[in-house]
């Protein structure tokens, strides 16, 4: 036997089950990256005691890789699985609660980003519609405003706003909505402020053609998410944030399928009375009325879950 052979010979034969975990750890432990030195021997460490805790049978092994496998081959260019699965699990909120609000230590209104934000909204007025095909429903009249911590009004906050039909669907979902419906791009004046028209959201379910529909059946969960809008408020000198506000009459705000509501994000949607704010308007229509803090920090958009 040569050196060369000698030395690809590995270090630490594994006798049992109670070896692995540490000859796999000894193994990445040689990653340049400090912080992925951490996650990973984190991971596997957790990994490998959850198989353990539950006696993992060789089957179920190759049932949990076929779901993931699934949930790539269920991702496409208007639908995004794998966030929904994270979603689903609560852990996108989590991850949100962790990173906002002094790291997790008070209430925030930052909120998980959800599988549909799209980049390169239409730049909208202040004052404009988002509506842009027919889209029957309530009208709703937003105005909200962005301070810092101190209350201070923030100018120039690029705000992406967007939200599904009140038939349940996002315009990427739907032939019948035109391309960008229901979504919109705003820009804050001097006193922080922007203010849209649209139609009051409704609840809706989540796709459950796919592996994440097959886990809420098997856990006997309904697959539906309150009503709300979502923004996504950015700006040079202040940590992007990124929110929904949901309806506060809404039947699913106690059960969302995605566990993404929290106290601080329910909005005051008041039914109007009186003349509208437009003259085109007929029937029920509503008013929400919701102030955002930025705090400083990174100013960095995600990557869309959707094109």
């Amino acid at each position: 036997m040569d050196a060369a052979e000698t030395k690809a010979r590995p270090t630490h034969v594994i006798g049992n089950q109670a070896e692995v975990t540490g000859v796999v750890l000894d193994a990445m432990s040689r990653a340049t990256s400090a912080r992925l030195r951490e996650i990973m021997e984190s991971l596997v460490k957790h990994l490998h005691a959850f198989a353990r805790e539950v006696r993992l049978s060789e089957e179920e092994f190759e049932q949990g890789i076929d779901f993931l496998n699934r949930i790539g081959q269920a991702t496409n260019d208007a639908h995004n699985e794998g966030v929904l699965f994270s979603d689903a699990l609560g852990f996108s909120t989590l991850v949100c609660l962790l990173n906002n609000g002094q790291n997790g230590a008070t209430e925030t209104a930052a909120a998980l980003l959800g599988p549909f934000w799209r980049m390169h909204s239409p730049s909208t007025e202040n004052g404009g519609s988002i509506i842009r095909s027919q889209t029957p429903g309530p009208a709703l009249f937003a105005e909200c405003r962005i301070t810092d911590p101190d209350g201070k009004p923030i100018e120039g906050v690029e705000i992406d706003v967007w939200q599904a039909s009140p038939a349940g669907l996002y315009e990427n979902q739907d032939p019948d909505q035109a391309n960008m419906n229901l979504r919109g791009k705003f820009r804050t004046d001097a006193q922080g402020r922007i203010s849209f028209r649209s139609v009051k959201p409704a609840g809706y379910p989540v796709p459950t053609d796919g592996p994440v529909g097959e886990l809420l059946r098997a856990q006997l969960r309904h697959p539906y998410r309150p009503a709300h809008l979502h923004f996504l408020c950015f700006k040079p000198g202040y940590k992007t944030l990124i929110t929904q506000i949901f309806v506060d009459d809404d039947e699913h705000l106690e059960s969302d399928v995605v566990f993404g509501v929290t106290r601080h994000l329910i909005g005051d949607f008041t039914q109007g009375a009186g003349a509208p704010p437009a003259a085109d308007v007929t029937g029920p229509w509503y008013r929400l009325a919701y102030e955002f803090v930025m705090e400083c920090g990174e100013a960095k958009l995600p990557a869309p879950p959707i094109r």
